[in-house]
């Protein structure tokens, strides 16, 4: 049915991305079965490249984010308005710097964030109520960190969205917008990333971009000629 180039382009899809089990099960997992937020995979791929050992992260929306981010930071706040998600999310992510909230009625669920007197390096808007959310977050951020508006494409037809977008932006944020596929999805959507003009998070690696997910130069020299010949 397809050439074998495009064939080859399914399969890095299929199995290096892991999106065809992440669609048909419905989970949002890396190839490993390592947890991964539902966000597109290039802001996944930008994002996993800092050190965030020493950050504290604050979520509205918890779900795979929140055992992803627990993975690597100090300290996760996970605020969930669903009371089965909650349930569920606290019985399978028992992590000892997770710390998954509950909190639903009216006004106290952006205002979670007030609840520890402390700032966070890193905040994800995933949930319900985004434009109070983000005028709870720009005052929760500390200096040199970062914001996450998930969904940010949905600009296009919510005003909502556009009112969410203008408070992080009148905030002084840069904006820089993340598009593609992204995990349990067969369409593509943004993820935006609002850093601080301060941001200097620390890298993993010697070196920044590292190679993404099926990058050519990932192989060695030979590996790399030889699928060059093959395939390019």
């Amino acid at each position: 049915m397809y050439s074998e180039k495009f064939q080859k382009f399914i399969d890095i899809w299929a199995h290096e991305y892991a999106l065809e089990k992440s669609i048909d099960e419905k989970i949002c997992a890396d190839k490993d079965g390592n947890p991964l937020p539902w966000y597109t995979y290039p802001a996944i791929e930008y994002l996993v490249q800092f050190d965030y050992g020493n950050k504290k992260i604050f979520e509205y929306g918890c779900g795979y984010s929140s055992a992803f981010w627990a993975g690597r930071a100090q300290k996760v706040v996970s605020i969930e308005d669903n009371q089965d998600y909650f349930a569920r999310w606290k019985k399978e992510f028992q992590m000892q710097n997770l710390d998954i909230r509950y909190r639903d009625e009216g006004e106290i669920y952006e205002k979670a964030i007030f609840e520890d007197a402390e700032k966070y390096d890193v905040i994800v808007i995933d949930g319900k109520r985004r434009e109070k959310c983000a005028e709870a977050a720009v005052q929760k951020l500390a200096d040199g960190g970062m914001i996450i508006l998930d969904d940010s494409d949905r600009i296009n037809t919510s005003l909502e969205y556009v009112q969410t977008v203008e408070i992080l932006r009148q905030a002084g944020l840069l904006q820089v917008d993340f598009y593609g596929f992204c995990p349990m999805n067969n369409y593509t959507k943004t993820t935006s990333v609002f850093f601080s003009r301060s941001f200097d998070f620390k890298s993993l690696y010697k070196v920044q971009p590292i190679n993404g997910i099926g990058n050519l130069w990932s192989m060695g020299r030979r590996a790399r000629k030889d699928f060059f010949k093959k395939w390019a």
